[in-house]
């Protein structure tokens, strides 16, 4: 076990990419093992082929492309200013609840970002908001969207840990709120300090002719959350629902046209194709852990020196959070999900409580360096420097750690909307 952990180690210091790390790291353990590396070709294909849940995924994935390029984002933005544009900072309140809405329908980060992220911040900066304060709070905003459902990571982590995935949607609801309202607080009062501009109160008028042209599009989150709850399909068949329906749309709205489509699903494809392959391989050094019951191993080991929950959550926290900083979220979530389940029911945490923890500690990982996907995505859209877009989402990755504690040691917040519904 020495051998496998250290060759993953050693690979991953020497930047081979984590899905490749871990096959070789893999495929050496089964060799030195007597175990036919064919092994790990049936335990990559059952790692994908045997889970309906992740076919979420691409279409998930797919859905979001196609909203960000058939005119659904720029929609939801106008919208969102509209409604909170008064409030001082206004285009910042916008930014977050564009982000609240469209965390409704895409379920990643980097969609967010990417999409959303680029309407926003051309708006900011037309408006005359500093880059700094504009990049700082399209960046933190994305992070809601894999909390609020549906979600990428949460569908990832339901089908690792065994838990259900409409338990994990419904919990991330009151979370994502609050962080949305936690960073309304601050641009609000950090808007006060800079002195920047807040809209006219729109009128009655204005308001109901914003809603009619964003309608539509405000429907998605109820569609596919509201499918999802009553019954109607499970939240596989949502992700492929919230595909037509924002195909349908973006032909409405007569912002996309066949000749997109290609583009949308290479873009698909290639965000799909790292996704799955991670998850492949990680199924394969997965049931090499299982086999020789490390993660029990490592459960006792950890329960006899940490008994007590409270400062055991603690230091998950404090692990994840250092991990975020240096893997990509779903790597994280294949690798060390089967790690720390074990030590999570010996704890007594509930599963679901603990998935949206885990899932925001790897968001937070999003806004810092070295990975730091978003913060790349950013600079792509704003050509500023990604060492300046770090420096500049600091203050909202300790607003982001103190909503993260709340979630952690208050669960009812977490626990809550799932008890209700489901129980």
């Amino acid at each position: 076990m020495i051998l496998l952990l250290g060759t993953l180690f050693i690979l991953l210091i020497l930047r081979v990419p984590v899905s490749f790390s871990l096959l070789m790291s893999s495929v050496i353990y089964l060799i030195t093992h007597d175990i036919p590396p064919v092994a790990a070709i049936v335990r990559m294909a059952m790692g994908i082929g045997d889970s309906f849940p992740l076919l979420a995924v691409p279409f998930f994935i797919l859905a979001g492309s196609i909203m960000n390029s058939g005119g659904i984002t720029r929609r939801l933005f106008t919208f969102a200013d509209t409604v909170v544009g008064h409030i001082t900072g206004g285009l910042g309140h916008a930014n977050i609840l564009a982000s609240i809405i469209f965390s409704g329908m895409s379920g990643t980060a980097i969609a967010d970002a990417g999409g959303l992220g680029a309407v926003e911040l051309k708006a900011m900066r037309e408006a005359g908001y500093d880059e700094d304060f504009s990049l700082a709070v399209t960046g933190a905003s994305s992070l809601i969207g894999p909390i609020i459902p549906p979600s990428v990571p949460a569908v990832v982590f339901g089908v690792i840990a065994g838990v259900s995935i409409g338990r994990l949607f419904v919990a991330g609801f009151i979370p994502g709120l609050i962080m949305g309202l936690v960073m309304s607080i601050f641009v609000y009062f950090q808007s006060k300090h800079r002195g920047y501009p807040k809209s006219q109160r729109a009128t009655f008028r204005k308001l109901m002719q914003a809603l009619k042209e964003s309608f539509f599009a405000l429907l998605t989150p109820v569609v596919i959350i509201g499918g999802i709850l009553v019954g109607v399909f499970t939240p596989t068949e949502a992700a492929i629902i919230a595909v037509v329906y924002s195909l349908i749309l973006g032909f409405a709205y007569r912002e996309i046209t066949w000749k997109d489509i290609p583009r949308c699903l290479k873009e698909t494809a290639d965000n799909t194709v790292s996704v799955m392959l991670i998850v492949a391989c990680a199924s394969i050094f997965g049931w090499i852990l299982a086999s020789a019951q490390i993660p029990q191993k490592l459960s006792l080991l950890f329960l006899a020196y940490v008994p007590n929950k409270y400062l055991a959550l603690l230091l998950i926290n404090i692990f994840l959070l250092i991990a975020g900083t240096f893997m990509e979220t779903i790597s994280a979530l294949t690798i060390l999900t089967p790690v720390l389940m074990p030590v999570v029911n010996g704890l007594g945490i509930d599963p679901v409580h603990f998935g949206i923890i885990m899932i925001l500690n790897l968001m937070i990982g999003l806004l810092t360096p070295p990975v730091g996907m978003v913060l790349y995505v950013l600079a792509g859209v704003s050509h500023v420097a990604f060492e300046d877009i770090a420096r500049a989402v600091v203050p909202y990755l300790i607003v982001l750690i103190i909503t993260l504690l709340i979630f952690t040691y208050c669960p009812q917040i977490v626990l809550f909307l799932p008890n209700l519904v489901f129980d």
